[in-house]
């Protein structure tokens, strides 16, 4: 089984399956999922997920999209955006861990052996609900069902309202939900989908010559859009679009937002002091600026909307250079 996977990089993959042994973490092993995320080296989940703290998690909530773009691109991933959704609660931010899934057009055969083995493996109820109950606190549910929309749907408001216990976070799926009011009621609920549509997904093989899709793969490397996202990227959704950012360079995408957040402070309000010029705010700052924001930063210790530790580490860089 576990030879069932073809080239998952070149777009026409199906993961592998996992012996029965290490079923319960997925079609990915722990393993698996430790090999393809190599350049992590925190905290794991018991299924070898990268587990980002959680105050990186919760500084990430402040961070723009351009922000944390900028700080991906400079890092070489240059294919971890996606937009084009219909948003739940778009005025929220959503931010949390990757728990993958992938979904293909329904074939019977396929999908008599990913229920067989489910059955040896104990999982409970329809495919759709085994990713569900793998989730952790502030995981976020991201999955490829290839736009489905018609007869796609294989989230509604019983399986939404799973996800939201599990993880107090709301989805990122390249598909369709159904039951939108139901799913609007959960106050976090915070999720970007494809589309919305009243119809019901059949993946079972008891829905028969309907089968729509059959789920393929959980917690490895999924597609989303023009996205390659891996199981412990962390999401960063907002404004219409989500960032898939790989959990080794979270920190880095955090702490760049934060410093970027106090020079706009200072800059603005040296504008409004009308103490600089815009053409000098808005280009390369010359040493007299700079050794004026780094008085402004001590000046202001204590009393700026981002943690100490920020602060400190560029007032060093300032000593070390100086």
């Amino acid at each position: 089984m576990r030879n069932l996977i073809a080239s998952i990089l070149t777009g026409a993959a199906i993961l592998s399956f996992a012996c029965p042994a290490s079923a319960q973490q997925g079609f990915f092993t722990r393993e698996d999922v430790i090999k393809y995320t190599p350049d992590w080296h925190g905290e794991r989940f018991a299924d070898g997920r990268p587990k980002v703290p959680d105050d990186i998690l919760d500084r990430m909530k402040n961070v723009t999209l351009e922000e944390a773009w900028a700080t991906l691109r400079s890092a070489g991933f240059n294919h971890q955006y996606e937009d084009g959704w219909y948003c739940i609660h778009p005025d929220q931010v959503l931010v949390g861990r990757a728990l993958t899934a992938m979904w293909m057009p329904g074939r019977p055969d396929v999908q008599k052996v990913v229920e067989d083995q489910g059955k040896l493996d104990n999982r409970k109820g329809a495919t759709n609900a085994w990713p569900v109950d793998m989730l952790q606190p502030r995981d976020v549910y991201v999955a490829d069902h290839f736009g489905l929309k018609v007869d796609g749907p294989s989230i509604g408001d019983n399986v939404g309202n799973a996800i939201y216990a599990r993880s107090g976070n709301g989805i990122v799926y390249d598909g369709a939900v159904r039951d939108i009011n139901g799913l609007n009621e959960l106050p976090n609920f915070v999720s970007f989908v494809r589309s919305y549509d009243p119809s019901h997904h059949f993946g079972t093989l008891s829905s028969g010559a309907r089968l729509n899709s059959t789920m393929v793969g959980i917690n490895g490397p999924t597609r989303v859009g023009h996205a390659l996202v891996m199981p412990g990227d962390v999401i960063l959704g907002r404004n219409g679009g989500v960032l898939f950012i790989p959990p080794q360079v979270a920190e880095k995408v955090v702490k760049y937002s934060e410093r970027t957040h106090l020079q706009d402070m200072f800059g603005h309000q040296r504008l409004k002091e009308k103490k600089y010029t815009a053409g000098q705010i808005d280009a390369k700052w010359s040493a007299e600026i700079e050794k004026d924001f780094h008085q402004w930063l001590k000046e202001n210790r204590g009393h700026l909307p981002v943690p100490q530790s920020t602060v400190d580490e560029i007032l060093n860089e300032h000593q070390v250079a100086d």
